[in-house]
């Protein structure tokens, strides 16, 4: 698999010809826009072919009237070391995701990592280390955001300082180490929060070695930014107490394939009657015993779409925008300034659906086109889904 040079410009890209906008902003999920301008890497125009400025394009993407997407965003993975994870000792599993239409992925903490340091010297090394590798290499281009360290009893505000000062932005799943209780992980988040790194912590039964039950009651007392798989990962709490966070918590609702399925269509349903579907985010939690889902992302959108009866243009935004504006990141909206990161798509050859939207809504996967990062090409027709009914034609220089 390719690795992409952080550095490397896009020069100007102009995308025509576009069938279907998706902005990946909940308040307005379509635009009504056919031609998307970048220059090296960030979008500079978003409107109709006659509007934009089309000349000295080094690259001219015909969209073909099929979609164009942000690049879709997995919001809980756990990379170890580039692209290769011991939990099912593969490699090629972010390059297979690329394929699958995601752009950028969030470690909820580099737990499969084997020997993984657990005295607070060496978890906070394994942080730095993870933070500083993934910054400076991106496995075929996709954005891993990693150094993700696992809370263990004895830390201190002196240690999530220095994380902090050191570049270190996340914490890995509350609950994955020593620290369990309520009033330890709510004193620890709020360090976090001071220094500006933001939390995830782990919902429901244990999922590995040393992990344990974390019930809604700790969720709550923790309050930390994100309830990790609020379905489960892999085993759920009841649908009453999952739905009463959604309810009791304002944090974001984080729902992973990796989860109890019912439970997942339980949770979006219930932020959606609580009118807050901006607080829902989808993540894979892989790689994980259940091993690597390159089109995870896609399929949760589907199963949401299709089981929990939710239009298929909000269910994007639960994977693109929702997760960039809480994760802060400068992806997953279709807008002037953002990371030109996309994904094409289209209806799968044959689906029942008349459209790309309502094909997702009966239930298939659609099919990628293309996958863009920084306004780069990083694949063409993808390896995994199932394929793309039509698919964009590029000339020029990529």
């Amino acid at each position: 698999m390719a690795t992409t040079a952080i550095e490397e410009k896009s020069g100007k890209v102009v995308i025509k010809n576009i069938g279907l906008l998706l902005s990946g902003d909940i308040d307005r999920p379509i635009l009504d826009a056919d031609t998307v301008v970048v220059i090296d890497g960030l979008i500079t125009q978003v409107g109709h072919q006659k509007d934009c400025d089309l000349e000295g394009a080094q690259t001219v993407i015909d969209a073909q009237k099929t979609a164009l997407c942000p690049g879709l965003i997995d919001s809980h993975v756990h990379p170890v070391f580039g692209d290769w994870t011991p939990r099912q000792n593969q490699s090629g599993w972010i390059d297979s995701t690329l394929h699958g239409g995601v752009t950028t992925m969030i470690s909820a903490g580099e737990v499969h990592l084997p020997g993984r340091p657990k005295d607070i010297v060496g978890l906070k090394a394994l942080a730095i280390t993870a933070q500083r590798t993934f910054a400076n290499f991106r496995p075929s281009g996709v954005k891993v955001l990693a150094g993700a360290p696992i809370l263990e009893s004895g830390m201190v505000e002196q240690d999530f300082k220095e994380l902090s000062e050191a570049g270190v932005s996340l914490l890995g799943e509350v609950g994955l180490g020593s620290v369990k209780a309520g009033y330890e992980a709510s004193q620890m988040v709020a360090w976090a929060r001071k220094y500006g790194i933001q939390s995830t912590i782990h919902t429901g039964g244990p999922s590995i070695p040393g992990s344990g039950l974390i019930d809604k009651d700790v969720v709550l007392e923790a309050d930390a930014d994100v309830i990790g798989h609020i379905n489960g990962g892999h085993t759920s709490l009841s649908e009453a107490h999952v739905c009463e966070l959604c309810e009791k918590s304002t944090r974001a609702i984080e729902i992973v394939h990796n989860g109890n399925e019912r439970v997942a269509i339980a949770a979006a349903k219930a932020a959606m009657e609580l009118k807050c579907p901006h607080r829902v985010i989808l993540g894979t939690d892989g790689p994980a015993g259940s091993g690597v889902q390159p089109l995870g992302i896609l399929r949760m959108i589907s199963m949401l779409s299709s089981l929990a009866n939710i239009p298929a243009e909000w269910v994007f935004c639960f994977a693109t925008g929702n997760t960039a504006r809480i994760r802060n990141l400068n992806c997953g909206l279709i807008e002037v300034g953002r990371a030109a990161d996309f994904v094409f798509l289209d209806k799968a050859q044959h689906t029942a659906g008349r459209t790309l939207l309502e094909s997702i809504q009966l239930g298939d996967i659609p099919g990628v086109g293309m996958v863009m990062i920084d306004g780069l090409i990083k694949c063409l027709r993808s390896r995994n889904t199932p394929p793309a009914t039509l698919i964009p034609v590029v000339s020029g220089t990529h």
